[in-house]
């Protein structure tokens, strides 16, 4: 009987980490069929997909962050066979924030995030689609828009590598004086908002850009949106986006937020506004977002906080 085989798709930026060596060496000597392939350019993630699929693997990891997790999950995603018959996706955080595999409780230590794999059958999970003036796309953890979104985009590479999640704190701090809102309407089935907003997250996880908590109750395996819109505000507008950048805790949200659950939502703005895909940022006037439910199957952690449990109402 053989064993597992397993394909690791590595962010080209991670390829001197020596943790990860030594966790993929670990692995194929507990009989583990493991391959890395590295991704350098758009396409890459695609390519390898798809040559791992037609070799018959039975998971396909990403290895790097949440943009990683999202390139790996959409390649998979846009592909005409069920979850069922797609390899399962594991994950190996080793971006900057890493907000999907935070919000989840995978392990940031290569050898013990494979270990998760290995231990963990794969649970269905949700995966947001979306469409931005006819173009679809996907994404695993949160669309955010306004000023995360802001920050995130203006967060200089180099310093990100050197002060990690510290960097988009920094750059936000240095934008509070030049938030505009962004001027739009949301619509869901049962929940309508038009006005000037700051922030804007639809979740399947929970937070993004470096720790902001914009969806403090989000689930990968509900079916369901998590919408938090954060109006303008004249006069605490430093207070919340100190609160944003800082972490979010979710009772500052609650206490300027517009929330809502929703299947899908639809944004139409004023002016071409940027919402941000997991690190990857389009840019649009209209925007509807859908939550294609258990599209993938995933290794998470028992008991992770982005599961519903079994059996639990939605």
């Amino acid at each position: 009987m053989r064993g597992p085989r397993w394909r690791l798709i590595l962010n080209g930026k991670s390829t001197g980490n020596d943790d990860l060596r030594a966790a993929v060496h670990a692995l194929r000597e507990q009989g583990v069929t493991l391959e890395v392939r590295v991704t350098w350019e758009d396409g890459d993630a695609e390519r390898h997909v798809a040559e791992a699929i037609e070799h018959g693997v039975d998971t396909i990891i990403a290895a790097g962050g949440d943009g990683t997790l999202s390139e790996v999950a959409e390649t998979l995603a846009h592909r005409d066979e069920a979850a069922d018959a797609l390899p399962t996706l594991g994950l190996v955080p080793l971006g900057t924030a890493n907000d999907f595999a935070t919000a989840a409780g995978i392990p940031d230590d290569p050898l013990q995030a494979l270990l998760l794999i290995q231990a963990q059958p794969a649970c269905p999970v949700d995966l947001l689609r979306i469409e931005a003036d006819g173009e679809r796309l996907w994404c695993a953890n949160v669309a955010s828009g306004g000023f995360g979104t802001e920050v995130t985009v203006e967060t200089d590479e180099g310093l990100k590598k050197v002060l990690g999640g510290l960097a988009y704190l920094l750059t936000g701090i240095s934008r509070l004086g030049r938030i505009e809102p962004i001027q739009a309407r949301l619509r869901t089935p049962d929940f309508q908002w038009a006005g000037g907003f700051i922030a804007l997250g639809i979740g399947n996880g929970r937070q993004a850009g470096g720790g902001q908590v914009l969806c403090p109750d989000a689930l990968v395996n509900d079916g369901l949106l998590d919408v938090t819109v954060i109006p303008e505000l004249s006069g605490e507008v430093a207070s919340t986006l100190g609160a944003l950048v800082k972490g979010g805790k979710a009772g500052a949200l609650e206490q300027v937020a517009e929330r809502a659950r929703a299947p899908w939502v639809e944004i139409d703005a004023d002016e071409p506004m940027t919402l941000n895909l997991d690190g990857e940022p389009v840019r649009a006037r209209r925007f509807r977002i859908d939550c294609v439910a258990a599209r993938v199957n995933m290794h998470l952690p028992l008991g992770s906080a982005l599961l519903r449990e079994s059996g639990a109402a939605p």
